[in-house]
């Protein structure tokens, strides 16, 4: 195909795309993701706070060694990510802790580090020593119920908030910044929850973060409760912590942060107890391409943050992992996929793979054709004159039936070798 016509094409894909929803060698997304009479409006940035460190620990059967987990811990400071929950510190030690935190403070001096679940002032003054930042102080959704999760049973609800105000208080004389973990929301009625938010601010909570343990709350169901706890008390940030069960983990972090969220809880490749959390990377991405909404994360960072988690926990995302998986830039084989990609990188990939540190995969199928054939063989370092291209390919074909898989690159080289040895 000459240029002529590629220019042809180009212009033609090019008449649909606007300034900011297109940005070359970024992202070519819908404009309508960046029309607010569409989206309505979405806040200039969002806080991403990851739990991973916090996850690994209670994911079962993970055993992962120290030094791989201080080796992930690194990485996800590297990545910009802007605050961190670490493990409690009953889990990892205490000296484990205290390196984490000197860790973190050498790789990015800005990211502000919560130590979870605190729910006494012994564990506010335990934070506070080791040199957390801040604390998520928990407040579980119920009355009586709330003993599940330890302590005596609380006559009513109003003891249970009672309780917290106290450590949240506690906590802010210590100096440190607290985030209240308001815990398995969707079992809150929204009079309760707002009650939830007065007590909390008037105790000094800095942030009240609604987790959604069971991942019952749909995005707009998750957006009207954030937009409940905003209006409450507008000078309280508010967070949330979604969970995936119906896969709208990061569909519900848009929708709350469209409500006021300032907020979002998630982890690398989603990983925590169940069907898990929003996952960072697609979460960042979401935020950052369809939106417009600065996360301060290192996109770049992202696939190997997500390759690197795998490793250390031995569970193995989706090879179409959105952003980070190694399929999730694949097409197939067919030679419209080179083409493609020829015309306009952006065609069908509406993000650019190495923005997130990915690359785009075109393997040799039963589908593929001559245009795949060169681009491999060139990917491969060998150069053959375009007459020896349709044998190749046949030559494929044949193996690829005969093997029931797909080739490996050294057995493409075999083939093509062969051929030109011919």
């Amino acid at each position: 195909m000459d240029e002529g016509q590629l220019e042809r094409f180009r212009t033609d894909i090019n008449r649909s795309r606007t300034p900011g929803a297109y940005e070359p060698g970024r992202w070519s997304v819908a404009p309508a993701n960046r029309d607010t009479a569409v989206t309505g409006v979405m806040p200039e940035r969002v806080r991403l706070r990851d739990t991973s460190m916090r996850a690994i620990e209670s994911l079962p059967g993970v055993t992962a060694t120290r030094e791989a987990k201080t080796a992930f811990l690194r990485l996800l400071a590297r990545s910009g990510v802007p605050e961190i929950v670490l493990a409690a510190p009953a889990r990892s030690g205490h000296e484990a802790v205290r390196d984490d935190l000197a860790l973190v403070r050498e790789e990015q001096p800005g990211c502000v580090v919560y130590c979870p679940f605190v729910s006494a002032a012994d564990g506010v003054d335990l934070a506070r020593d080791l040199g957390f930042d801040g604390v998520q102080v928990a407040v579980p959704a119920f009355g009586p119920a709330a003993a599940i999760y330890g302590g005596s049973v609380p006559a009513s609800r109003a003891e249970v908030v009672g309780q917290a105000s106290e450590i949240v208080a506690h906590a802010r004389t210590q100096g440190l910044r607290v985030a209240v973990a308001a815990t398995m929301v969707s079992y809150l009625t929204e009079e309760e929850l707002t009650e939830t938010v007065k007590a909390m601010a008037a105790a000094g909570a800095d942030e009240i973060t609604l987790f959604d343990g069971p991942g019952a709350l749909g995005p707009e169901a998750f957006g009207h409760l954030v937009h409940a706890a905003a209006s409450t008390a507008p000078d309280l940030e508010i967070g949330i912590h979604p969970h995936n069960t119906f896969g709208l983990g990061v569909a519900c972090a848009v929708s709350a942060a469209r409500a006021g969220a300032t907020v979002v809880e998630s982890s690398v490749n989603g990983y925590c107890g169940g069907p898990g959390n929003a996952d960072l990377a697609a979460t960042a991405a979401a935020f950052e391409a369809l939106y417009g909404v600065n996360t301060r994360i290192n996109l770049a960072t992202l696939t190997e943050l997500s390759r690197t988690a795998a490793e250390l926990t031995g569970r193995e995302p989706a090879t179409n992992q959105p952003i980070t998986g190694p399929d999730a830039f694949c097409w197939g084989g067919g030679d419209w996929v080179v083409l493609e990609s020829e015309v306009d990188p952006l065609m069908h990939n509406c993000v650019e793979p190495s923005l997130f540190g990915n690359e785009r995969r075109i393997p040799v199928t039963p589908q593929s054709g001559p245009r795949v054939i060169a681009a491999t063989l060139h990917r491969l370092g060998i150069e053959v004159d375009p007459p020896l291209l349709p044998s190749i390919t046949e030559k494929c074909h044949a193996e690829l039936a005969r093997l029931g898989r797909l080739l490996t690159d050294d057995e493409i080289r075999a083939i093509a070798r062969t051929a030109l040895t011919h």
